[in-house]
């Protein structure tokens, strides 16, 4: 099995489109400098969304446009567009539209989050490049390769985790942009978390803050609790404690036991994570501190 292919036409309309994502200081002016530098450059803008945060005094923007001849004339775009950035003391990045990221999935036993992940992959509908699914167990190895997809197995133990975290890193770095947990049931250390600052994605099944840790349904059912939920955030040191990216949730009543609860929630669970994943491939999502504004 392959991901869909886009039509020629559809990859040529894509091949001199970028995406620029701005935080800063809010002030005025930023739209007007930044509209006018890309007319300057000849580009031409087909999508704009901004947002301020009147609270916290920031301004932050996502803006797609086109630009003829897009892969010579990019840096030179960066290294002009520098001096406006520094004027305004942003935060900014400029990425082609064409180029998919490339994404490593760690998986454990359940499957339904990775599922959902090869299913919107292989339609077409993720625009991201599945590189490998990399897993402590060994049990979706054929159901991976199945789809195509590379998989490696890395066991871990309590004595074999540093081993094991050094072949995961001979893997993934410098190999893919961004590496999704889709229901590793381990922790990831702060020295992984260095090599992908703000790209390890996790999907947790609760509603975060609530529930933090292992066994949230059980948790959740010992509190009575009306409402289930999961959280898509990207991944810090703090345990469940990173920027939020995504989350939702379902009524459940007090005649669901905790395996009703992980039904249900495998549901939720599969859903947030794959369009928190689909947001963060297609530059939606700005990090600031610990929150994110997403563009969706």
């Amino acid at each position: 099995m392959t991901p869909t292919v886009l039509p020629k036409t559809q990859r040529d309309d894509m091949k001199n489109r970028a995406r620029m994502l701005v935080s800063c200081p809010d002030q005025p002016g930023i739209v007007a400098t930044v509209s006018r530098f890309l007319y300057e450059y000849g580009a031409n803008i087909v999508q704009s969304d901004q947002y301020t945060n009147h609270d916290g005094g920031m301004f932050y923007i996502r803006i797609e446009f086109d630009l003829e001849d897009l892969d010579t004339r990019r840096e030179q775009l960066k290294s002009d567009f520098s001096a406006i950035a520094e004027k305004f003391q942003m935060k900014w990045s400029v990425n082609r539209a064409s180029r998919k990221k490339r994404l490593a999935i760690f998986v454990s036993k359940e499957d339904h989050a990775l599922l959902e992940l090869l299913w919107q992959w292989q339609a077409g509908d993720l625009d991201a490049d599945i590189a490998m699914v990399i897993s402590n167990h060994n049990e979706m190895r054929s159901l991976v390769e199945s789809f195509g997809v590379p998989y490696h197995h890395v066991p871990v133990t309590a004595d074999t985790k540093a081993e094991a975290e050094r072949k995961q890193l001979e893997l993934v770095v410098d190999q893919v942009d961004a590496v999704v947990l889709a229901r590793y049931m381990q922790i990831i250390s702060p020295k992984f978390i260095e090599y992908f600052p703000n790209r390890i994605i996790n999907i947790h099944h609760s509603f975060l803050p609530a529930f933090v840790g292992g066994k949230p349904y059980a948790q959740a059912h010992n509190r009575g609790v009306k409402i289930i939920g999961a959280t898509a955030h990207y991944v810090t040191e703090e345990l469940d404690g990173g920027p939020i990216i995504e989350q939702d949730v379902q009524r459940v009543s007090h005649r669901d036991n905790v395996d009703d609860l992980k039904r249900i929630g495998r549901h939720i669970e599969r859903i947030v994570l794959a369009r928190a994943v689909s947001w963060h491939v297609e530059d939606r999502v700005i990090v600031h501190g610990n929150k994110t504004v997403v563009f969706n």
